[in-house]
């Protein structure tokens, strides 16, 4: 264990949180001769003190432990995930993966014609934004349609059901902006538009 890198990380989080040494002895049931000496890199805490100190302040040790480089992911274009399913429809995860954090950004093309179903809600308190880019989306949203043209977005709350398609005879670009408390359940089915 770094010592030192542990005592930035004790101290850069505390600040984050606005607390004084002694706030956070409270929170955390250790004394503030034992933060001060984590925070300066003296002192090793036990195990059982660096849970007490990450649960003082409301983050885990794995947190505390962890290397600041980690905080930064770098995404390059040749590691983008693009996906491309039955019917033309091509989806690029332009986001990086970073454990914990269930965001994703995505950039969708949906050929003419093309209708793919079968996106179950997320659980509640899951988030999605959409941007036309260009083309005619239309969504089913539950029991709603939506259409959205070129420059038109979108704000839905992710727990229900949707439906993205482009009855048009030209190609639609979008972008989901996507907060998610979970992946979603069931894989997606694709059928031409009619």
């Amino acid at each position: 264990m770094d010592l030192h890198r542990l005592g930035q990380s004790v101290q850069r989080l505390r600040n984050e949180r606005s607390l004084t040494l002694q706030q956070l002895a409270e929170l955390s049931a250790v004394s503030v001769s034992m933060l001060s000496a984590v925070e300066r890199g003296d002192k090793a805490p036990t195990v059982v003190v660096l849970d007490r100190i990450a649960t003082g302040l409301g983050t885990t040790m794995g947190r505390l432990l962890e290397d600041p480089d980690d905080r930064i992911i770098i995404r390059r274009a040749d590691q983008q995930d693009a996906i491309t399913e039955p019917g033309g429809w091509q989806r690029t995860v332009l986001t990086p993966v970073v454990p914990g954090v269930n965001f994703e950004w995505i950039r969708s093309t949906l050929p003419a014609g093309c209708e793919p179903t079968g996106y179950p809600a997320y659980a509640p308190g899951s988030h999605e934004f959409i941007y036309v880019e260009s083309g005619l989306l239309t969504l089913q949203i539950g029991d709603r349609e939506v259409e959205l043209a070129a420059g038109d977005s979108i704000y839905l709350a992710g727990d229900q059901d949707l439906g993205y398609a482009n009855r048009s005879k030209r190609v639609c670009s979008y972008y989901v902006a996507a907060l998610v408390m979970r992946p979603r359940a069931a894989g997606l089915r694709w059928r031409p538009a009619e």
